[in-house]
This record gives C-alpha cells, sequence and structure tokens, in this order.
C-alpha cells in the first residue's frame, strides 16, 4: 500500500506553493532595490524626454532621426549642466544662506507653535512622525554620504543615454515576458504610457517655469532675501504636486520674516495671490489636455510613495502615480473590462 505517493492533488498544491514562493521574494527583491527602481523609472523618464526633444527637431528642423537624437542627447546634458551652474555658482551664496538658516527658522516656527497646547502637539506629533520614517532616513543617508548622491544622479543620467539609444530593445525584452497572444494589449499600453507621460512632463515643465518666474519676481519686489534662491526652489517644488510647494514655501516666510513685517506680508500675498492664479487659471489651462487624476488620490498616493520609497520615491512620485494610472486604464479598464476611454490628446 503506497498511501504517501504524490497525487495530481500534491503536485498541484506544491506547484502554487513555489510560485507562492517566488511571488513574495520578488515582492522582497522589489522592496529591498526600491532606490534602485526608482531611479530606473527617472531614467525613463529622462529618455522619453530626450526623444521629445528629438522627434520636435526632426519635424520642425528636418534633420535625420540620428542627427536628431543625438543633438537632444546633448542639449539635455547641457541642461543639467545649467542648472548646476545655476544652483552651484549663480545662486551658490543664495543657497547656502537658505540652507544654513532653514533648521533655525523650523526651530522658531516649533518654538512659536509650542506656545499653545495644541501647537505644542503637532509640533511633536510631526518630528515623531518624521524621526521614524523612511524620508527621515534616506535624508539622514544623503547627508552622511553625498558621494553616494552624486552616484545616484550620475546613473539616473548615464541609462538615461542608454534607455534614449535603444529604446526598442528594452520594450521588446518586456513583450518577450508577456504571453504572445497578450502582447499586442501590452504594446499598446506601452504606447499609451510614452504618450502619458509625454503630456505629463511637457505640462509640468511648463508649470515649474511659471511658478518660479512668479515667485521670484514677487519676493523680489517684496524685498525678501534671496528671492531668486526661492523662485528657483518655488519652481523645482512643483514636480511634487502639493507637498513640494507647500514645504518650499516656509523658508521663504521664514526669510521674510527676519527681514521685517512688510516682506513678511508681501511674501504672503505672493504666494496666496500666485497660488490662486495657479491653481485656478494657469493649471486647469495647462492640463486640460493631460490625464485628470483626483486631488485627494495624488495627495495619499504621494505621501504612501514616499514612505516606502523614500525620498527618491517622493521625488517621482507624480510621474509614478501617472505611469500606474496609464497602465490600469489601458490594461484593466479598456483591454480586461471593456471600457471604452478616450485618449488624452
Amino acid at each position: 500500500m503506497r498511501r504517501l505517493t504524490p497525487d495530481a492533488d500534491d503536485a498541484r498544491f506544491i506547484r502554487r506553493l513555489i510560485l507562492l514562493i517566488v511571488v513574495l521574494a520578488v515582492a522582497v527583491a522589489i522592496y529591498r532595490a526600491g532606490n534602485l527602481l526608482v531611479i530606473a523609472f527617472g531614467s525613463i523618464l529622462g529618455a522619453i524626454t530626450i526623444h521629445a526633444i528629438a522627434d520636435w527637431l526632426e519635424k520642425h528642423a528636418r534633420l535625420p532621426h540620428r542627427v536628431s537624437l543625438c543633438a537632444a542627447m546633448l542639449g539635455a546634458i547641457g541642461v543639467f549642466g545649467f542648472l548646476v551652474w545655476l544652483l552651484t555658482m549663480q545662486f551658490g551664496e543664495q543657497i547656502n544662506q537658505l540652507i544654513a538658516q532653514t533648521p533655525l527658522l523650523i526651530d522658531r516656527l516649533a518654538a512659536w507653535m509650542s506656545q499653545s497646547q495644541v501647537g505644542a502637539k503637532i509640533v511633536a506629533a510631526v518630528r515623531d512622525a518624521y524621526a521614524g520614517s523612511q524620508a527621515a532616513q534616506d535624508v539622514g543617508s544623503i547627508a552622511r554620504g553625498g558621494l553616494d548622491a552624486a552616484l545616484y544622479v550620475i546613473l539616473l543620467i548615464v541609462g538615461s543615454l542608454f534607455f534614449a539609444i535603444e529604446p526598442e530593445r528594452y520594450r521588446g525584452g518586456l513583450l518577450l515576458l508577456v504571453p504572445r497572444d497578450k502582447r499586442p494589449a501590452f504594446a499598446e499600453a506601452f504606447d499609451d504610457l510614452e504618450h502619458t507621460l509625454r503630456l505629463w512632463l511637457r505640462a509640468q515643465i511648463m508649470l515649474m517655469v511659471i511658478m518660479g518666474v512668479l515667485i521670484g519676481a514677487g519676493l523680489w519686489i517684496s524685498g525678501v532675501p534671496s528671492a531668486a534662491a526661492l523662485g528657483l526652489l518655488a519652481g523645482m517644488s512643483e514636480f511634487i504636486p502639493y507637498i513640494g510647494p507647500t514645504v518650499a514655501m516656509l523658508p521663504a516666510l521664514g526669510l521674510a520674516a527676519t527681514a521685517g513685517t512688510g516682506p513678511l506680508i508681501g511674501a504672503i500675498v505672493t504666494y496666496a495671490v500666485v497660488r490662486l492664479v495657479h491653481d485656478n487659471g494657469i493649471t486647469p489651462y495647462v492640463q486640460s489636455k493631460v490625464v485628470r487624476i483626483p486631488p485627494a488620490v495624488t495627495l495619499f498616493a504621494i505621501v504612501g510613495i514616499g514612505l516606502i520609497f523614500g525620498v527618491g520615491g517622493l521625488i517621482f512620485s507624480a510621474p509614478l502615480l501617472v505611469a500606474i494610472y496609464a497602465l490600469m486604464r489601458s490594461l484593466y479598464l479598456r483591454e480586461t473590462l471593456g471600457e471604452e476611454l478616450s485618449d488624452p490628446d
């Protein structure tokens, strides 16, 4: 009698168990390599930007594809170098002053809020939440190891160039992982993803430039110190919706407070007016043809991605959310549920 001989049910159970172990192992690997995956996604964004510039040059300048691609890559590197020069040489002194005074300004704000019981509880809760978060650990690691941050930036740039040179190779490799009969649907989803991210990047760059110019000009008129650096910070902070502009506003108000009552009132009026015009006029107009995600979903998704992947995830949280939304729209709503959805223009 062979009572312990495996039967068909046992074999099916073993296969499912092995599949479960593999899925868990992949999930753990993805979590442990979160920073690397975020950098890879940032490289894909960079490659999409390079190809968008190359397509524009090929269409309007009548250049061959290879020449347009090389010009776009050189242009992207030039823009990055210009930003580095702007941050280090042109606004270096202002940014150093801003960095040096930010902890003092935060301490003053915390001391002022701690005068009341409610304010003291808020300050304590914020400090406890930040101290135990992944973002705080990442900020500390960046402060202790600037070399690692520089290596991540170099990896991001080099990865963008590699993805831009041969995008079809990586796209084809991903499609090979999909069953043959499902590949057309995934190919269309990848096309939709690239198109959506292009639209989002174009709109986001326009919003960043407009926001930086308006805030910088308003703070300069108000007599706030380091107005140019604060305007640049405000523009770059638009890459992280809701959270970024709020964080960028705090040092501006703190520096304005040190300059006097007039600059402080001017800074408050500047941010209030610019945000009012920006949120109710400029943003709806610029994003009228881009995928729209409800604000509450955007806010909680950004916070969640930041908690999981740290500072790197927080920086790329908005395009990550756009990518997830685009894939869900293409693969789940359209292909699985059969919903008729209009593509963004």
